[in-house]
């Protein structure tokens, strides 16, 4: 637990509210957040999804120089404001990636090279053939296969609950584990 200014706060992810929150607003999104419809170049609302589940779960937000903060306008949603690693899965994850390896507190991931190493709550994100991360989901339950234990997803863009993780477009796959410090 942490001492900040006049209020304390306990640095951990809570798995299950992550997933609870993933579980409620996979198939139907959070109006309380601005919604990111498909895009002609295959963006969308994956990962600003992704982040939603991360804070439900406790993350706190980022200020420093690895980023990752959403800002509500009470007025209007539209003119909300984040950070780019809140709503780019390519931003998201080299930012978890350097937050961890700098040791930053808050928000960071290890990657994994073994995807029976993920729990609930943890991240895989998906590789295209151009090196490029284009896509966020969350861990949000197991189903068994042949006695190992796999992981099913929920995702937004396509907006998705509990399905499998195999995603045939991709060239490679992250295991990322998430961590709060």
């Amino acid at each position: 637990m942490y001492y900040y200014g006049n209020f304390y706060r306990t640095n951990s992810y809570n798995r299950q509210e992550a997933v609870r929150y993933a579980l409620n607003y996979s198939l139907s999104p959070n109006e309380t957040y601005r919604y990111f419809g498909l895009h002609g170049d295959g963006g969308g609302d994956c990962t600003n999804f992704i982040s939603q589940c991360l804070k439900a779960g406790g993350s706190p937000f980022a200020y420093d120089s690895s980023p990752w903060w959403y800002r509500k306008n009470i007025a209007n949603s539209k003119n909300d404001t984040w950070s780019v690693s809140w709503a780019v899965a390519h931003s998201l994850y080299w930012t978890l990636k350097v937050r961890s390896q700098s040791r930053a507190p808050g928000l960071k991931s290890v990657e994994v090279q073994n995807i029976e190493e993920l729990d609930l709550g943890d991240l895989i994100q998906y590789e295209n053939y151009k090196g490029l991360i284009y896509h966020s989901t969350i861990v949000t339950s197991f189903t068994n296969e042949g006695g190992k234990r796999v992981p099913l997803i929920s995702q937004h863009t396509y907006d998705a609950r509990n399905i499998s993780y195999v995603k045939p477009a991709a060239k490679k796959m992250h295991f990322m584990k998430i961590e709060v410090s």
